[in-house]
């Protein structure tokens, strides 16, 4: 619900402060006294344009709004997907600059006036002359509708949700197709000749070390023979080491107790020596000086940069790149049988869709009809006789995640004229009537924190007048109604009163007790002279209004 208006230097209000109570909230007063500066300062709070002005003489103008509502309100859950609190009261506040610039706070929180404007339109719903949201934008009237008829587009939304998966795994599939087939040739060629290369990682390292090697074999063979040479020649270290052991071999055997040691030593360089030899040897063994491996390596390693170059790749990707067009290849061959196994799930996940889609459609029919009586019961009563209203389901061609139908309100105005959008009722007090009837109709589903009714009784009293306040009275029963008035019956079924005056260009405001609204009432009923008769007639309104709604229809 809206707790609190607050208003500082906008128009000719100075400074007001207005508490609201749950149910129905009334404004009266003179005409030209400032009701309609209440609603603008309100507007500009919930993020409206208006028409709210800075004061002559204020330098900056501010409207707050403070809102409670529902813990579960989708007000609520916007703040949490802004990563902005979302318990407790919630502050719209707007100031004004006397150039026409605004900032938007809420919470206290600077915010754009978009993200406002957002939240107060989730808040505050207003209904009246000029400004009209929700029920006349076409966008809410399928959720309306559903709402109001009980129905849930779940089952409907996760058939749609698979179903355009699929169409859209089936349109991958296709362009994977189309792109291969029109790359068919090149696609097996260039499979085929990566696969015969069969290149590996790390080859272009090998082969370019194994080319130098052979390249350099023969002065490399020169360097390792002399070395061979040096260790097993006539006078090669081996030799020499063999000598050396065999004189201390011919010692004594007390002599050869001392030179033990030096032994050991000469038979372990020796042993190295001879084990260096043979792998110089086998080192020589291995140099390949033979021509035509040495033309392999450099025709294996050319076509292989060669390779690499044509593909625009590295050369270590050229295996990945080979393992890419391999699939490729498969999917000429496996991509038909794809398709069509696709295409069968999209056609199942089609008939399911539809499916649910038809009882959602036959729900919605219903839930149609319903609301098209349940507005007419209240078009009379409120001097709209002559008005009618439907919901129409106009079918969509492929159907969306909520149903296969588009659902929009019309009305007829005028007795054989055709249905038109809500927007098209012409007069302002027949489009506040509707939409009270409309309201009424649709009590209880999505209902905003607070609805705002300006002079929806303008151009009727008596009977009818009557009829508009038990209605506004029924609505205020599930969610709060601000309300605009010259009307005493309707003014009279008040939870909350505010009297608007003006004196020497300033707005007053001030909320009445019983007896003041007795006097209010009166006046309302008498004009400016209040009579006993006047005061006895508004009594009767207020205790009639005091009743349960259910006794004042039987009494009716």
């Amino acid at each position: 619900m809206l707790s609190a208006l607050t208003i500082r230097d906008i128009v000719l209000i100075e400074q007001a402060a207005l508490e609201f109570a749950p149910g129905l909230n009334v404004l009266t007063g003179e005409t030209g006294a400032g009701k309609s500066i209440l609603l603008d300062s309100l507007g500009l709070a919930a993020g409206g344009r208006g028409r709210a002005t800075v004061r002559a003489g204020a330098a900056e103008g501010a409207a707050t709004a403070v809102f409670d509502p529902p813990t579960k309100h989708p007000a609520r859950a916007l703040l949490k997907a802004q990563d902005m609190g979302a318990d407790g009261e919630i502050v719209l506040r707007r100031s004004l600059a006397t150039d026409g610039k605004s900032r938007a706070f809420v919470n206290d929180e600077a915010v754009g006036v978009g993200l406002l404007k957002e939240l107060g339109g989730l808040l505050l719903e207003v209904h009246g002359q000029q400004d009209d949201r929700g029920l006349f934008d076409t966008a809410t009237h399928r959720v309306l509708l559903d709402s109001f008829g009980g129905l849930d587009i779940t089952p409907v939304a996760q058939a749609h949700a698979a179903l355009s998966a699929a169409r859209a795994k089936l349109e991958d599939l296709k362009d994977l197709a189309a792109q291969a087939q029109a790359d068919a040739d090149f696609t097996r060629a260039a499979a085929s000749e990566l696969a015969d290369f069969a290149a590996v990682a790390g080859e272009e390292e090998k082969l370019a070390a194994q080319r130098a090697l052979m390249m350099n074999a023969s002065k490399l063979g020169e360097e390792i023979s002399a070395a061979s040479d040096a260790l097993s020649g006539e006078r090669g270290a081996e030799s020499q080491l063999a000598a050396a052991l065999k004189k201390l071999s011919r010692m004594p055997v007390e002599a050869r107790a001392l030179t033990q040691g030096a032994e050991t030593a000469l038979e372990q360089a020796y042993a190295q020596a001879e084990e260096a030899r043979r792998e110089l040897d086998s080192l020589l063994t291995r140099l390949d000086t033979d021509t035509s491996a040495l033309e392999k390596a450099e025709e294996r390693l050319f076509a292989l940069r060669a390779l690499a170059r044509k593909y625009g790749v590295a050369t270590d990707a050229l295996p990945a790149l080979t393992e890419q067009y391999r699939a490729k290849e498969e999917a000429l061959v496996s991509c038909g049988s794809q398709i069509k196994k696709t295409e069968a799930e999209v056609a199942a996940l089609r008939q399911g869709y539809l499916k649910a889609a038809e009882i959602l459609s036959k729900a919605r029919t219903l839930a149609a009809h319903k609301l098209e009586q349940a507005v007419a019961a209240e078009l009379t009563p409120l001097k709209l006789g002559h008005a009618k209203f439907r919901a129409t389901l106009t079918p969509l061609e492929d159907g969306n995640a909520t149903g296969m139908e588009r659902v929009g309100f019309e009305i007829a105005t005028v007795e054989g004229a055709a249905f038109g959008s809500l927007s098209k009722i012409a007069s302002g007090g027949e489009l506040a009537r509707f939409s009270l009837a409309l309201k009424v109709a649709l009590a209880g589903t999505a209902s905003p924190a607070a609805m705002v009714f300006d002079e929806v009784d303008r151009g009727v009293g008596g009977a009818v007048a009557d009829a508009v306040g038990k209605r506004l009275q029924r609505l205020a029963e599930n969610t709060q109604v601000l309300l605009v008035t010259h009307s005493p019956q309707v003014a009279a079924r008040a939870a909350r009163h505010f009297r608007i005056s003006r004196s020497k260009d300033k707005t007053k405001i001030e909320m009445l007790d019983d007896s003041e609204r007795l006097e209010e009432i009166a006046r309302m009923l008498s004009g400016a002279n209040v009579t006993i008769e006047a005061r006895a007639a508004a009594r009767r309104l207020m205790a009639e209004a005091a009743m349960p709604l259910k006794k004042q229809r039987k009494r009716a």
